[in-house]
């Protein structure tokens, strides 16, 4: 058949080694086919491959779509997150501004408070204050007639001024001394006088003027009440350490008018004694009788009942209060003993050459101690 050739594609051969001849058609043909056969099972092979590996790129989309959603509801989980919590601290920033405020209110009164308490610390410090109890005066009219406000209380003063170890104080009589002492501030005092420096002629020292500056009451208001459990007695004979026992005994015997005694005192150097009942209705029974004979000491005195008053300063103003005669003298080396470091400032600061002038009074306190000073009313 002429057309059983022409149906095949013919194909070229692949190069080989020349032999000089062409194999037969049909052989060539069947070579051909299974060259074409082994082709399209690789192909087969190689279409596999992809289809499992475009399967693994579609499963590693499907995970990379959930991690996405995973991711993006975190993302929105988290947002809510920090708005509560922006919300949250917001909240906590507007509490804490009111808990500010509250607590400088709370600071402001604090201050005030304490100032108060600094204005009356002359008056509730024992070492400060004036006795409790004055002692009974005879009083007589001398003649005198005054124009002045028989309302107002006259005060004097008694100021209890703490001193520092290694200071003085100096009064001096004129105020224009110590002026002229306040505003050299540091002076250098010769500690050349006496006999027990004489290897010491040439030693000086140096010390710091400064004004006393006190506080003094420039309105006092205080507010009395009567205790109803406490008498006081007075015209006592003396004041022995056995008083307060036999005071006790013999007014705690109902006899007597008494009763239980709860507590005594002795105020101060009043000459007063104090006596505190268990019960209300004894003191007041006793002050009505205003006077009792007492045995002490194998005899029989007569004391004054009075009633007890409680007295508490309900209004007290300060103001502060410049000495304008004396000097405050700081910075005082502990060379010498006492009284040779008195006498020795006494004759610096008594020479006009050193700026100073007569002296009125010296106080020093060695270093390492302490001492009070007590300021009075001043009469020039």
């Amino acid at each position: 058949m002429e057309s059983e050739e022409e149906s095949f594609v013919q194909l070229p051969c692949p190069a080989g080694p020349s032999t000089g001849s062409l194999a037969p058609r049909p052989e060539r043909v069947r070579r051909e086919i299974e060259r074409c056969k082994e082709l399209c099972r690789a192909l087969e092979e190689e279409h596999v491959k992809l289809q499992m590996a475009t399967g693994a790129v579609q499963q590693r989309m499907q995970e990379l779509r959930k991690e996405r959603e995973r991711l993006y509801e975190n993302f929105k989980e988290q947002k809510y997150l920090n708005r509560e919590e922006e919300i949250c601290l917001q909240d906590n920033i507007f509490l804490a501004r009111q808990m500010k405020s509250t607590l400088m209110q709370k600071h402001q009164m604090l201050n005030k408070t304490l100032e108060d308490k600094r204005q009356k610390v002359f008056w509730k410090d024992p070492e400060m204050m004036l006795l409790p109890a004055l002692p009974e005066k005879k009083m007589a009219f001398k003649g005198l007639v005054t124009s002045k406000d028989a309302n107002k209380l006259m005060l004097t003063p008694l100021v209890h001024y703490p001193l520092q170890g290694g200071s003085a104080l100096i009064t001096f009589e004129k105020a224009e001394v110590a002026q002229r002492i306040i505003e050299a501030k540091e002076h250098v005092v010769e500690l050349s006088c006496g006999e027990e420096l004489e290897e010491l002629d040439q030693c000086r020292m140096r010390v710091q003027a400064a004004p006393v500056d006190i506080l003094l009451p420039s309105a006092l208001e205080i507010s009395l009440a009567q205790s109803s459990r406490s008498i006081i007695l007075s015209d006592l004979p003396s004041l022995e350490e056995t008083l307060l026992d036999k005071l006790e005994i013999f007014f705690s015997k109902t006899r007597n008018g008494g009763g239980e005694v709860e507590s005594k005192e002795l105020l101060g150097n009043s000459g007063q004694v104090v006596l505190t009942f268990a019960e209300d209705r004894v003191a007041e029974l006793l002050i009505e009788r205003g006077r009792i004979q007492v045995p002490l000491w194998e005899q029989t005195y007569e004391l004054k009942i009075s009633p007890c008053m409680r007295g508490e300063v309900s209004n007290l103003q300060l103001q502060p209060f410049r000495c304008p005669r004396t000097v405050l003298l700081s910075g005082i080396p502990d060379v010498l003993s006492e009284e040779p470091m008195r006498d020795i400032l006494e004759i610096h600061f008594q020479k006009p050459s050193r700026g100073g002038g007569e002296v009125d009074a010296v106080g020093y306190v060695p270093a390492g101690r302490r001492g009070v000073a007590v300021f009075t009313e001043d009469a020039e």
